[in-house]
């Protein structure tokens, strides 16, 4: 396993256009009557996978119940079975149909049907979908409940009792879970927006305080419980990706990582703090460098999914590039992190000699770029 690097790519990046304020129909043959989820397997197999490095083994991420629902799963998991990938990771789409909260509403039918939704996602994973895990237990996918039906816009004490909603739904989901086999890793994707104006949990420190709180509330044990890591989401209020990373390996909650990026951190791509979620794919960058060597720190092996959107005016075929691009691109500030020095950067750190510290850093970005050129030179991408 430790020869291999694991990499999930996002069923819902294959897309024809988002529409809104850009156009629905950029790319016609991903609409949803020309690629179905099936489709898209075949499609990462035939052209995504090729263009790798043979070190890389691929897994696909799926929302229940628009792109894998009890009609399409086994066909779904022979797919992927068949074509060499692993399911990693499936979510609850409960944002699709609940406005008011979900499973944390104060609509008691809204709850309850959201409760049951959630439930049969959760079927779906240890039913059909079964045969799509990872042979490896370690590899196994993670179950991530997203916060974009859980959300608000009127300030009232109603917040506060929302809150217990959601942690007696989700203590009700994790028993469930645990019943079921308890061999899924349940992860909480906090997200600051979208959705609602107002989320519960949107930071990585309130989701790790949630978990804490069902431990000790509800008696959930957080064997196999924790985060999904998405970098954009922190960037996209200002906060600091780098140190999310650190709590997240001192709770022992690095579950599962959502890698992309809101922009501005690499002096190219435009967006930032203040955006809407942008979903650029990973960029190679000082922060991407510190947070590979956080990670393989803390001994992280699991998936390391991307979630990114194609660009409004892409076609197919840019569109599947931007998806190597951003494996490639975590390809390539991990193996410029492993490069570093660390004795020395902590010698220069203790001496307080941090633009001496600041050049090991610049040169590990410049080995990035270099790393990423050579990656690219076998992939179709000159």
């Amino acid at each position: 396993m430790a020869d291999y690097s694991y990499h999930s790519v996002c069923r819902w990046t294959f897309h024809s256009g988002k529409g809104g304020f850009v156009p629905p129909d950029m790319i016609p043959e991903w609409s949803a009557e020309n690629l179905d989820t099936v489709g898209m397997v075949e499609l990462v197999r035939d052209e995504v996978a090729p263009r790798l490095p043979e070190n890389i083994r691929l897994g696909i991420e799926l929302h229940f119940d628009y792109e894998v629902n009890e009609d399409n799963a086994a066909e779904v998991a022979d797919a992927l079975a068949s074509s060499g990938m692993s399911l990693a990771l499936v979510t609850p789409g409960a944002h699709r149909h609940f406005a008011y909260g979900g499973i944390a509403s104060l609509d008691p039918g809204e709850r309850k049907a959201a409760e049951e939704f959630s439930g049969r996602a959760l079927a779906l994973a240890y039913g059909p979908l079964r045969e799509a895990w990872h042979e490896d237990e370690s590899l196994y996918p993670s179950f991530v409940i997203w916060n974009g039906s859980f959300g608000y816009d009127l300030a009232t004490v109603g917040v506060a009792r929302m809150y217990e909603n959601l942690q007696e739904s989700v203590a009700g989901l994790c028993r469930a879970e645990a019943q079921s086999g308890g061999e899924l890793f349940v992860a909480i994707e906090p997200k600051p927006n979208e959705g609602h104006p107002a989320m519960l949990l949107p930071t990585v420190a309130s989701a790790i305080v949630f978990w804490n709180r069902l431990e000790k509330a509800h008696g959930v044990s957080l064997e196999r419980k924790g985060i999904n890591k998405e970098f954009g989401h922190s960037e996209m209020i200002g906060l600091d990706h780098v140190y999310d990373t650190v709590e997240e390996a001192a709770c022992g909650m690095l579950v599962h990582m959502h890698l992309n990026s809101q922009g501005y951190n690499d002096g190219l791509i435009l967006g930032g703090p203040g955006r809407f979620d942008i979903d650029h794919g990973v960029r190679v960058n000082g922060m991407n460098v510190a947070i590979a060597g956080l990670v393989r720190q803390a001994g992280y092996r699991r998936w390391k999914g991307h979630d990114i959107q194609v660009r409004p005016y892409d076609s197919a075929p840019q569109g599947i590039d931007r998806v190597v691009r951003s494996i490639l691109s975590w390809e390539a500030c991990e193996r410029a992190e492993r490069e570093v020095d660390y004795e020395e950067l902590f010698a220069l750190l203790e001496a307080r000699r941090t633009a001496k510290a600041e050049d090991i850093m610049r040169s590990a970005v410049a080995s990035a770029i270099a790393h990423f050129d050579e990656l690219k030179s076998g992939s179709g991408l000159d």
